[in-house]
């Protein structure tokens, strides 16, 4: 019989400890931002438990240069509330990618985790920066490699 392994405090400790440093450049948003959602839920580690929190930190810089593919920068949009009458506001994607780059991919990594308690602390993990520098050199962020490469048009397969 098979045991299943689930996380100690031990392991969970180490986890919190663990930072990863993402280089957005040329990568798709969605894409990235699933391989970001799994790195803050913990689902890579093969002690795993849904109901604790066992993911490792993330650090995204060069935010600005993600990219969004087909023509959904001029016909996808965001709607939020002002909290006044009459509120209701919409912006493109693609005004969302020149002003507030880094909210945008914050907010698309926020919207694959679990929708509970657990994941305002997963996000509070995830750091955004627009550009090459950050500032989270103490905690030893390593380089994460996303496996999930974006393919060039016209590529030979």
């Amino acid at each position: 019989m098979t045991k299943t392994t689930l996380a100690t405090v031990g392991t969970r400790h180490a986890a919190m400890n663990t930072w990863h440093v993402v280089d957005a450049s040329g990568r798709t948003l969605g894409r990235m931002a699933t391989e970001i959602a799994t790195l803050l839920m913990g689902k890579h580690r093969p002690d795993y438990t849904p109901y604790m929190l066992v993911g490792e930190g993330v650090i995204v810089i060069n935010a600005d240069k993600v990219k969004v593919t087909g023509n959904k920068a001029e016909t996808r949009e965001y709607t939020y509330f002002t909290g006044y009458q009459g509120g209701l506001r919409t912006v493109k994607l693609g005004d969302y990618l020149e002003k507030a780059s880094d909210e945008l991919v914050r907010l698309s990594v926020r919207r694959m985790l679990p929708k509970n308690q657990l994941a305002r602390k997963m996000i509070s993990r995830l750091k955004v920066y627009r550009g090459e520098s950050h500032m989270h050199a103490a905690q030893k962020p390593t380089v994460q490699t996303l496996t999930k490469a974006t393919p060039k048009k016209g590529a030979a397969k």
